[in-house]
């Protein structure tokens, strides 16, 4: 068996299923505030034209992605951060993001060269760790910082670390966390990438999902050693379809779709036409998020109520929470016992945080991906909880 995989924890979404499996079993109602996989519907006319797509005869598709899908891509860029790309040399299609961001460290990272690092923050979406440690890179996490506003700041990490990075991943919006980047932090980020020829690369899966200001691009601020990673997941309502983009450096995407003939991760051509249609459409996107602020809101006031702290999230549709004060896991624990899943904050620790005894999170994720009445009912029961163990 592989070392990487060896020395890997359990992916935690596994754990956390194993434990909605347990408690299904024993008969309990479960609110599932764990995965981010929303209940709501895919919208009608992505699933009909998906349909009406289904060929006969099924063939291999292409790594390039249909033209239509590329050009459709391009025109999203161009409406929603007025941002030109060539869509023949900029934008290669993804089966979601997951898999393209788990790849990439594979093409660009050389063990056996001095540049050889890859940098995230903490708490991550774990991908980022896991594909560095699969390409065998050196893995950098940073702490991010409260009083940063869980901003991954460059500017604080030593030269010598930064003069041997080949990547940096950033995330705003932010998953776990819900804090977004102005334009000012993604200028400062493309800098210092420039300046140390690093490449920055921006899971940007959340910046469709937003209740207030839009969230900004990186690739507004340059192409130049920047890709960006898109998905339809969240944005659309498919998670389960696994359809995506990547985009950015004209150079960087070439290579990376080189090697990307050789992963068999090209996308079917049914799903494309079904994205086709998801990226030329906003109405549907303005329709979702207008039930997750229904949701955020549901729950601020309800935090609120019963003086809970947490991140106010202004996109995404995550919640990052305090745990009560001398409560801890305790808290967390006896709101799975009675059915409310939610995440851990050590779930978004990296394996060295963990190896290291350094992961001590006092906070904890929900994700509003119940329905609203799911959500309303789902409050009854942790007011409950959280009486009988903070007191009313």
């Amino acid at each position: 068996m592989n070392e990487v995989l060896k020395s890997l924890r359990p992916y935690p979404m596994d754990e956390l299923n194993r434990i909605k499996e347990n408690l299904k079993k024993e008969g309990k109602k479960i609110y599932d505030f764990g995965t981010g996989d929303p209940k709501e519907p895919t919208p009608t006319f992505i699933r009909e034209a998906i349909k009406k797509a289904i060929p006969e005869i099924s063939q291999y598709p292409t790594v390039a992605g249909k033209k239509q899908l590329r050009e459709s891509i391009a025109n999203y860029i161009k409406r929603r951060f007025n941002v030109s790309v060539n869509p023949n040399t900029q934008i290669i299609p993804s089966n979601g993001s997951k898999e393209a961001i788990f790849h990439f460290p594979l093409v660009f990272i050389d063990p056996k060269e001095e540049k050889n690092t890859v940098i995230f923050g903490t708490p991550a979406y774990p991908v980022y760790e896991r594909g560095a440690l699969f390409a065998n890179a050196n893995v950098y996490p940073v702490q991010l910082k409260e009083e940063d506003k869980f901003l991954l700041r460059l500017d604080k990490l030593p030269e010598e670390v930064l003069k041997k990075t080949k990547i940096v991943w950033i995330n705003y919006p932010h998953n776990p966390t819900g804090t977004t980047a102005d334009k000012g932090y993604l200028q400062e980020i493309y800098n210092i990438c420039q300046e140390y020829d690093i490449i920055s690369c921006s899971d940007e899966c959340y910046i469709d999902l937003y209740f207030e200001e839009k969230p900004i691009s990186m690739i507004e601020i340059g192409t130049k050693n920047v890709v960006v990673f898109h998905s339809l997941s969240k944005r659309s309502g498919m998670t389960g379809y696994r359809s995506g983009f990547v985009a950015g450096d004209e150079y960087i995407i070439q290579t990376y779709k080189k090697f990307r003939t050789s992963f068999g991760v090209a996308t079917p051509e049914f799903i494309q036409e079904g994205a086709i249609i998801a990226w030329k459409d906003d109405k549907h996107v303005k329709e979702r998020n207008e039930v997750f602020k229904k949701k955020r809101d549901l729950f601020i006031k309800f935090f609120n109520k019963i003086g809970l702290e947490y991140l106010y999230p202004k996109a995404t549709f995550y919640f990052w929470i305090k745990t009560p004060k001398n409560c801890g896991k305790k808290y967390i624990k006896k709101l799975i016992e009675n059915g409310i899943i939610v995440s851990m904050g050590e779930n978004f620790c990296s394996g060295i945080e963990i190896k290291e005894n350094k992961c001590k999170s006092e906070y904890f994720r929900i994700a509003l991906v119940p329905t609203i009445d799911e959500c309303k009912e789902a409050i009854i029961v942790w007011e409950k909880v959280h009486n009988e163990i903070v007191g009313a």
